[in-house]
């Protein structure tokens, strides 16, 4: 099984060429990969179908037609010079999962949601298509992060998806000669700006996260004190509390914003169970990047997420991103198993 895992992410990560993986949203290159999934859903005797947007769903048609069906899966696409597991992993090792845990009551799926790294534009389309929607999804994801690798834990699961706002803050000041304006008689926007990102840094503390990522001054001259500089500012936090909280703090409007998803207890349980008869701790942890999982969530399907422990630092969205065979074969035994529950509940 590790072989033909691994086979098959490094053929996925082979398309599109370049370094890293470079399969963008409604792309030719997603459009390749997700072919080359439904092939092998094919192979594995699923019925497959696409909706109007390109989604991928393979079907194992369950012993009692009529139940609500039990999914997993995640997304093919890619950031820039991506890595060899997000998204794909999920796919990969769900289709495994699903040959390992075959036909039970319950028809179980395997979906391949398109362009999820430009704002999970596949799940949300097909939440909003009026197709039915599956009574549980279950999403195999790399972490994204270093918090299971520091635990030495190889797998871990998800409790909820942190909530996160984004603003653009302006400062405004004085725009004056470089070389004749006396320090103390300056109003530098740039300098309030760079204050308000060494708050924000404080204000996150260890349990949010807040990051400057672009910052825009004007006039922009070499030798002209900043009249204005604004800034983009990301905050999430994992429960509404404590962004609300945080925006407080920073003196930032809390609306609009997408609210923390909490995932369903019955799923996390089904996770959990299949690593206890493994000897192993559900470690529970909080997803602080968005995924179809939570999009799934907020739709009212029962979902859950397993995070499979990233190494080499915790890299992702970068071609260092990494996670061991042995971890990957762990989970998808784990995914099995909760498939399997999931489908007579």
């Amino acid at each position: 099984m590790i072989d033909r895992l691994d086979e098959r992410l490094n053929r996925l990560y082979t398309i599109g060429g370049g370094a890293g993986a470079n399969r963008p949203g409604l792309s030719a290159a997603e459009d390749e990969a997700l072919e080359l999934a439904a092939s092998w859903m094919e192979e594995a005797g699923l019925a497959v179908s696409r909706d109007g947007v390109g989604n991928v769903v393979g079907r194992l048609a369950g012993e009692a037609p009529g139940l609500p069906e039990v999914w997993t899966g995640s997304h093919l696409d890619s950031v820039p010079q991506g890595g060899k597991y997000d998204g794909a992993l999920g796919v990969v090792a769900g289709l495994e999962a699903l040959e390992r845990a075959g036909r039970r009551a319950r028809t179980l799926g395997l979906v391949v949601f398109r362009a999820e790294e430009t704002g999970c534009q596949g799940s949300r389309a097909y939440v909003s298509s009026g197709e039915p929607l599956p009574g549980a999804f279950v999403e195999v994801h790399v972490e994204q992060g270093s918090r299971l690798a520091a635990a030495d834990a190889a797998l871990g699961v998800v409790g909820g998806i942190a909530g996160y706002m984004r603003r653009s803050v302006t400062f405004d000041g004085v725009a004056g000669h470089a070389g004749t304006t006396p320090m103390a008689a300056r109003d530098d926007a740039l300098v309030k700006a760079a204050e308000f990102v060494l708050q924000a840094r404080a204000a996150a503390g260890d349990d949010a996260v807040a990051t400057v990522g672009q910052i825009e001054v004007e006039p922009g001259a070499v030798n002209v004190i900043p009249g204005r500089a604004t800034v983009s500012l990301d905050l999430r936090a994992p429960d509404a509390d404590r962004l609300d909280a945080l925006a407080r703090e920073l003196g930032i409007e809390p609306a609009p914003r997408n609210d923390p998803i909490p995932l369903d207890p019955d799923v996390r349980a089904a996770l959990a169970e299949e690593l206890a008869q493994r000897g192993m701790p559900a470690r529970e942890l909080v997803s602080w990047a968005g995924h179809d999982a939570g999009v799934l969530a907020a739709a009212g399907v029962r979902s859950g997420m397993l995070f499979v422990r990233s190494l080499a630092g915790g890299a992702s969205h970068t071609p260092d991103e990494y996670s061991s065979p042995e971890d990957v074969q762990l989970a998808v035994e784990v995914l099995a198993g909760a498939l399997a529950r999931l489908a007579v509940r």
